[in-house]
């Protein structure tokens, strides 16, 4: 069940602030305040969406459509075009903290060597 007060919930709403990279209809997206990676940049969709699965079942295509786009313009907007990695945590096990469903963007110096 969806939690409509984590963190990228009170985010989208404007509840909590966030330091912004890209935002349209389909998404936000906004630097981790804990990153991992020199660059580590969170694109998440504005929506109700708890994980990858609850999003490729129940968002509508036009909207999961947009919701790539936007992280590819992400991407874009950072110059990381070709060199980054993308993460979808799924579940505890998995390393998901927040259960609003998430890509994280991250980019490194030493990515270059690692794909």
């Amino acid at each position: 069940m969806y939690d409509k007060n984590n963190v990228f919930a009170k985010i989208l709403r404007g509840e909590i602030p966030a330091k912004t990279v890209y935002s349209d209809d389909y998404a936000l997206a906004f630097y981790d305040n804990a990153p991992r990676a020199k660059t580590h940049v969170l694109v998440v969709p504005r929506g109700e969406y708890t994980d990858i699965y609850d999003f490729a079942t129940n968002a509508p295509s036009d909207f999961q459509a947009g919701f790539w786009r936007a992280v590819s313009a992400t991407v874009d907007a950072l110059g990381l075009r070709d060199n980054f990695r993308t993460v979808a945590n799924t579940g505890p096990g998995a390393g998901q903290s927040v259960f609003h469903f998430h890509v994280h963007i991250m980019s490194d110096d030493r990515f270059k060597t690692d794909f």
